[in-house]
């Protein structure tokens, strides 16, 4: 019984979780920014190229 009562009081899983989501979260959006500033420098080096050519 008391091993029941000290797994439910346990909170170090859930703190590893949170911390696991936050980093997944900040993960998403740096990848979200590089994909568009990825694209902004694709489509300014093809037009700089264009107007070289």
């Amino acid at each position: 019984m008391t091993f029941v009562s000290r797994f439910v009081k346990d909170e170090s899983g859930a703190t590893a979780i949170e911390y696991g989501l936050i980093a997944a979260g900040i993960a998403v959006a740096i990848i979200g920014v590089l994909t568009t500033l990825g694209t902004n420098l694709t489509a300014t080096f093809q037009s700089v190229a264009d107007e070289m050519s």
